[in-house]
């Protein structure tokens, strides 16, 4: 099913940017964390996955 592949792809990208406000949001209240920035980093890069996977 094409797009329930898109679907969940767009949806993944929307949590992915979601997750970047919410985390800089912290940083900035709070300060740094390290362990929230490599989480949003391997969310990130699984929706990269997701979208090269999208593609072929």
């Amino acid at each position: 099913m094409p797009g329930s592949t898109d679907g969940s792809t767009r949806a993944m990208g929307v949590l992915t940017v979601g997750a970047l406000v919410v985390v800089t949001a912290y940083t900035v209240a709070l300060g740094g964390n390290g362990w929230l920035w490599f989480g949003w980093v391997v969310l990130g890069l699984i929706t990269l996955g997701m979208i090269a996977l999208r593609g072929t």
